[in-house]
């Protein structure tokens, strides 16, 4: 179960995150506020900006729910590092780090050549992780020394509310690796579940099923979405409907999952429905560009 929150345990951390997007600004601000010394990098100034925006904005929310005092935020924002591409290199912010997490893009390459260059400076007993929704954790580690400090960290968004880190391991991951990331996982407050390195692991998996599904409902007419959502919150008690999730995912985002777990389970419950691709054509992402299956 989560953990209450202790600042004190994260006291002796010092956590890199790579990439400053939606998943990795959530995570830097998440453990800020759970007491660890942050550091947020992107390579991409304009996108790291973006990111202390957020995290600041996620703060005041959180203030004026209770949920957090002005005090708390100066002692997050105290703990968090932006570390400007322009100024410092990657290589560069992971000086001293105890661990890394990435939460880049989800292309594979990128996140090899991240973790090569992260790699060959970090010290030996500095933890690795990803935050890929649903590439291979084998196929990133193939570009290790040593995959057995490699593990998968799958953070959910918004990363302040949700609760679940699912925490996927390789196959050479070391059992030590798997106990000092569920410590982490619930020094952030979050409830870990470990599965093994499969396409989609459990979650995205069960999520893209899901989602598709319903997509397929609206194409043709079945329902609304309004009232395909409304079935699964009232008839299912899940938090969200699947079309409302999908638009807070980002439809770019579930379409390029979607088109991996298609290709490498060759099941049509996983081959992207017309209309996600028709939207993402578009430019209509979700709510990142104010309309998906919902306007914003």
């Amino acid at each position: 179960m989560s953990q209450t929150l202790d600042q004190s345990r994260f006291q002796h951390e010092i956590i890199l995150v790579i990439g400053a997007g939606t998943m990795g600004h959530g995570i830097a601000g998440q453990a800020a506020r759970c007491g660890a010394q942050v550091r947020l990098y992107d390579a991409n100034l304009e996108a790291l900006e973006r990111g202390k925006a957020h995290i600041e904005a996620i703060y005041q929310k959180a203030i004026v729910k209770s949920k957090m005092t002005q005090e708390d935020v100066d002692g997050a924002l105290s703990r968090l590092s932006f570390i400007n591409p322009n100024q410092q290199s990657l290589t560069n912010a992971c000086a001293g780090v105890t661990v890394v997490i990435e939460a880049a893009p989800e292309r594979l390459e990128l996140k090899q050549k991240i973790f090569t260059e992260v790699e060959a400076v970090v010290s030996q007993s500095c933890l690795l992780a990803s935050n890929t929704s649903s590439l291979s954790i084998d196929k990133i580690a193939e570009a290790l020394n040593h995959p057995e400090r490699f593990i998968g960290m799958h953070f959910f968004n918004p990363v302040a509310i949700m609760p679940l880190l699912e925490i996927v391991k390789g196959k050479a991951t070391s059992e030590e690796v798997i106990a000092r990331t569920r410590w982490i996982g619930e020094t952030l407050l979050k409830t870990p579940i470990v599965v093994k390195d499969a396409p989609g692991f459990a979650t995205s998996r069960l999520g893209i099923a899901l989602g598709n599904e319903a997509m397929r409902i609206y194409e043709e007419g079945v329902a609304s979405a309004e009232d395909i959502d409304r079935a699964m919150v009232l008839g299912y008690r899940h938090p969200i409907g699947p079309l409302a999730l999908t638009d807070l995912v980002g439809l770019d985002v579930r379409l390029a999952i979607s088109e991996y777990l298609h290709e490498q389970l060759g099941t049509d419950t996983f081959k992207p429905p017309q209309i996600l691709k028709d939207k993402v054509a578009k430019g209509e992402l979700g709510k990142k560009t104010g309309r998906g299956f919902y306007e914003y």
